[in-house]
Formats: structure tokens, C-alpha cells, sequence
């Protein structure tokens, strides 16, 4: 395939993407949590009262927020890029769409038949999970990007023993890191990988040291990522990983909300396999065939790429449910979707050797297996039938609530009854409706055309306010650097407002709750009720807007240091 063929291959693939990444965010207003905190975090950095590049936050890593920078920076030229969250959108479509032509340029890599590497590639592109978390913002797009680039440069590296696809694994992966924490556990696996490799090469000179090294360079740019990224979290934030110990973190998230949802380890195991089952249901199958194959051919290498780095992030996620310390969301399992399409292109023999810059010293060129017809034929036929049957059990499996609480919605989208009264159907209706009581909040705070610093937030729930609000300047948000002082006495600073939550759940380790534990019930002698909005969206909070008095008294609660 010539360049400009794969060229337009990803722009058809990212517009169509991006056309439903549209229709949703502006038109069907459906958001996923963590895509709008991200757009806050960007909006943040660039349009806050106090801007600066610490004001993307530290609970999440990086990337995704960082690469919105440019797209939020057309806000005052199109306020939909933050309002409707279409940057976001854009992001996240393209980074999909890379990861369609990462999995086509795997089978280009073998020389596979059109038939096995468009119709894997096809049936990869369309997957309804694929397709959700291509068009709605969300950090699985360029996760599963920046793994597919690492599998691909890997199993090149296995056999040409090219530094530059040794090195440029070690980039995907630091990148990786940098989008998702679990990309540490890619990084690990592709350790091992290349230590097994490495060591094991015919030429047993130094062989140690060679392999030390050729870890070192696939490991590094992750490791460096892990140091930079915890160290400037520490000495902005006193935390090395927010993530995992601030009040804002996914422990803390899992623990105000009751819990991850797995009562035993076995429970959670079982619900690890459905979930695994529901994304790629004859995988399973397609690896012990394809193991036994290559294991009669002695050609496993290949299959060293995929299976540690994306294998390795699937254990782990594993191994975090069943210890309670993340959520049973299907996006987690998510990549047992690319796993399935790389492994379904190995199923074949490759028809040439993989492309390369140089040859290392130690490549091991394997000959041109042409393999009998009709075995070739049964195995692409397999492969194929692998990844088509997928699509519909996925699709299934999304309408679950248990199994697919942030995806069963969809289906009130794509096929409406707005006469069912039953209680599914109205739960999926609520989620659809997430943070439209949000929108409105913001749409109210704007008309009333407020000076800078007018309104107290925190974003533990506001970011949904901040992020849907075409005036963020008028929001104090704990990224600010005075937010503490302003908190500690909002009179004096002339803030005109405070959002107040219920404390309770996630409400607790609102700040705002903190410094006026009373605030929600009877404005903590501070403020005045003027407002309350019952939320028409999912596990979302009532809200209630207090105006603060003009001499306030500060009895309410402590100061917050």
C-alpha cells in the first residue's frame, strides 16, 4: 500500500470516527466523566483565572490533556471545542484512527493476502467499542495507539535485531506511560521481552551485557517518564502519584463510592472473564490454535511482541480488580480487542520478511513459509471468523448494566423508546442525561454576566460546571494558586458564590465541604440558599448554589491549610 493510500485510509477512518465523535458531544450531549475532566484540566491551563501548565492536574497522566492544549486554544474562535468537549472528540478519533492503521500496517509489515489483513483490520475498526471510545474523548484512543505502534516496531525488532525499532518501542511505550499508568505493565513486559530475545540470540558474546542494554533502551523513555512525571507531582503537588494517594485519586474514588464492586477475588476473577468474554469471545481458541502452529513451525518470537505487552496490561488489570483498587469497567479490558487482531494476523505465515532500516548483528531472518493452500486458506478463514463474531457479541455485551455500566446507554441512542417505562431503559435515559444538570448550572452562571472569581468550586463534581461554562474565568477551582486564602474567607474576596454538594460519598473530600461541613445543609452561616438542581443525570449530586453574605461569619468550619 503506497502512502498516499494509507494517508487516506486514516482520514476516512478518523472522519468517520469523528463524525459520531460529533454527534454525540454536540448533538445527543453523552460525556463520559473522565473525557470532561480532561477538557477542564486543558481549559485550566489556558483560560482559568489563574493559567498555568500545573493546572492540568496530576490525578490523571499527562498526554491527553497536553495534546487538547492546541484544540483549546480555539476556544474564543469556537467555544464548542470546550462547551460541547469537541476537542476532545478530535483527539481521541485520531488516535483511533492511528490505531487502525498501526493494526493494517502489521499485516503490511507480513505481506499478508487482502483478504485476512482488510478483513481483520475492517472488523478491528468497526468494533463497537472501538468505535464509542474513537468518537468520545476518552484516554483508551490513544492508549491503544501507542500500544499497537510498540507490537508492531517489537515484532519487526525480533527478527531484524534493527535499533531503531528497539528504539522507537521504547518511545510508544514511554508514551504509553504517559496516557495511562498501566502502561508501566506494557513497559515491564516489553523488558522481559527483550531480556528473553536478547539473551537468547545464537551469538553467546557478552550476551548479558547485550541484553542489559537492549533492555535500557526499550525501557528507558518509560522509566524516565515515570521519574519526571512522579517527581513534578511531588514537588507541585506533595504527592508522588496522586493518583493512587490524593484525596482526588482513584483510591479515594473507590473508597467514598463503596467500594470497586468485587466482593471476593473470585468473584472479581469470574467477572475479569466475562468481561474478557464479552470483548473477544473466540480469542481464547485463536491462540491455542495459533501457538500450536508456530510452536510446530519453532516460530513463537512473534508472538513475543503482543503477548507480554499487551497480556501484561491485561493481568494487571486483572490483578487491580480482584484487589479492589479499580473499577470493573469493560474499557479496562479494552485491549484484548487489539490483542485479538494482532494475534488473528499471526495466525498466517507471513508472505515476506518484516521491513527494516539496518540489520543488527544478531537478526535472525526466517525463511518465506508458503505453507499449503488450503491450510493457509482454513487458518485465514479462522482468523476472520474470530474477529467477525466478535462484533455482535460485543455489541451485545454493551447493553449490560453490570457489565458495561459506561456503555449501556448507548443503546436508548441507537435504538430509542422513549415510551419504555422499564427500569433499564430509564437508567440508560438517566446516563444519557449525565451532566446536562451540570450544563445548565453553567449556562445559568453565565447569564448572570459575573466579574472574575465571582463563584467557589471544587472540581471533585464541578469540573462538569467549569468545562461547560463559556466564561471560566469567573470560577475559583483548587488549581488556582490563592484557592486556599479565597476558600479560607470568601467574603473578603469577593466571591459572590459557592457550589455546594452533599457530603457524603465523593461530596467528603470536596473542599468547600472540608472548610464548611455544614455548607450543603444550611450554608455553614456564610451564605444564603438561592438555588437547587435535582441532577437528571446518573450517580450524580443535587446541587445547590449559595450566595455568600456580605459579612460573613467564619463560625461555619476551621481554616483549610
Amino acid at each position: 500500500m503506497s502512502r498516499r493510500r494509507i494517508v487516506g485510509l486514516f482520514v476516512v477512518v478518523w472522519l468517520l470516527y469523528l463524525a459520531v465523535g460529533v454527534y454525540l458531544a454536540a448533538d445527543v450531549r453523552l460525556y463520559v466523566g473522565d473525557s470532561l475532566s480532561r477538557v477542564q484540566s486543558a481549559q485550566s491551563v489556558l483560560f482559568s483565572r489563574d493559567p498555568h501548565l500545573s493546572a492540568i492536574g496530576f490525578i490523571f497522566t499527562p498526554l491527553t490533556a497536553i495534546i487538547q492544549l492546541p484544540l483549546t486554544a480555539l476556544t474564543p474562535l469556537f467555544p464548542a471545542m470546550t462547551t460541547s468537549a469537541l476537542s476532545a472528540a478530535v483527539m481521541s478519533s485520531a488516535f483511533m484512527a492511528g490505531s487502525v492503521i498501526q493494526v493494517s500496517g502489521i499485516a503490511r509489515d507480513r505481506g499478508l493476502s487482502p483478504a485476512i489483513s482488510i478483513a481483520v483490520t475492517a472488523c478491528y475498526a468497526i468494533n463497537p467499542m472501538i468505535i464509542f471510545y474513537a468518537a468520545n474523548g476518552m484516554s483508551e484512543a490513544p492508549y491503544l495507539f501507542f500500544l499497537a505502534w510498540a507490537v508492531r516496531r517489537g515484532m519487526r525488532w525480533v527478527d531484524t535485531d534493527d535499533v531503531h525499532d528497539l528504539v522507537t518501542t521504547g518511545m510508544a511505550l514511554g508514551f504509553a506511560y504517559l496516557t495511562r499508568y498501566d502502561g508501566a505493565a506494557a513497559a515491564l513486559g516489553a523488558g522481559l521481552l527483550v531480556a528473553t530475545v536478547s539473551y537468547r540470540r545464537p551469538d553467546r558474546t557478552d550476551r548479558v551485557m547485550r541484553a542489559l542494554l537492549d533492555v535500557a533502551l526499550v525501557a528507558l523513555p518509560a522509566f524516565v517518564a515515570f521519574v519526571i512525571w512522579a517527581l513534578t507531582s511531588w514537588l507541585i503537588t506533595g504527592n508522588l502519584f496522586a493518583q493512587f494517594t490524593s484525596e482526588y485519586g482513584n483510591s479515594s474514588i473507590i473508597a467514598e463510592s463503596g467500594g470497586s464492586g468485587s466482593d471476593t477475588a473470585t468473584s472479581a476473577l469470574q467477572f475479569s472473564i466475562v468481561e474478557l468474554t464479552i470483548l473477544a469471545p473466540l480469542f481464547p481458541l485463536l491462540l491455542v490454535i495459533v501457538l500450536a502452529l508456530r510452536q510446530r513451525r519453532h516460530r513463537l518470537y512473534p508472538l513475543l511482541a503482543p503477548l507480554p505487552l499487551i497480556g501484561g496490561v491485561l493481568l494487571f488489570q486483572i490483578y487491580s480488580y480482584s484487589k479492589g483498587s479499580t473499577f470493573g469497567f469493560l474499557r479496562f479490558y479494552m485491549t484484548v480487542v487489539l490483542l485479538a487482531a494482532i494475534i488473528a494476523l499471526l495466525a498466517v505465515p507471513a508472505r515476506r520478511v518484516a521491513p527494516r532500516r539496518r540489520l543488527g548483528r544478531h537478526a535472525q531472518i526466517p525463511p518465506v513459509v508458503t505453507g499449503h493452500r488450503r491450510q493457509i486458506r482454513a487458518l485465514t478463514a479462522i482468523a476472520i471468523v474470530t474477529m467477525v463474531v466478535a462484533i455482535p457479541v460485543t455489541a451485545y455485551g454493551m447493553t449490560s448494566p453490570k457489565y458495561a455500566p459506561q456503555e449501556f446507554a448507548l443503546q436508548s441512542i441507537v435504538m430509542p423508546n422513549p415510551d419504555a417505562v422499564d427500569k433499564k431503559t430509564l437508567d440508560a435515559q438517566r446516563v444519557v442525561r449525565s451532566f446536562s444538570t451540570e450544563r445548565s448550572i453553567a449556562e445559568y452562571l453565565d447569564s448572570l454576566n459575573l466579574p472574575e472569581g465571582s463563584v467557589l468550586c471544587d472540581t471533585v463534581y464541578g469540573f462538569a460546571v467549569i468545562a461547560q461554562s463559556a466564561r471560566p474565568k469567573q470560577f475559583v477551582i483548587p488549581s488556582d494558586q490563592d484557592f486556599t486564602e479565597i476558600l479560607n474567607d470568601p467574603a473578603a474576596h469577593d466571591v459572590q458564590y459557592m457550589l455546594a454538594v452533599p457530603r457524603s460519598g465523593r461530596g467528603e473530600s470536596d473542599a468547600l465541604n472540608i472548610r464548611f461541613p455544614t455548607l450543603y445543609e444550611n450554608g455553614a452561616q456564610v451564605s444564603v440558599l438561592i438555588l437547587e438542581a435535582r441532577n437528571q443525570g446518573a450517580d450524580l449530586p443535587n446541587w445547590r448554589i449559595y450566595r455568600v453574605s456580605p459579612a460573613a461569619d467564619l463560625l461555619g468550619g476551621g481554616s483549610v491549610n
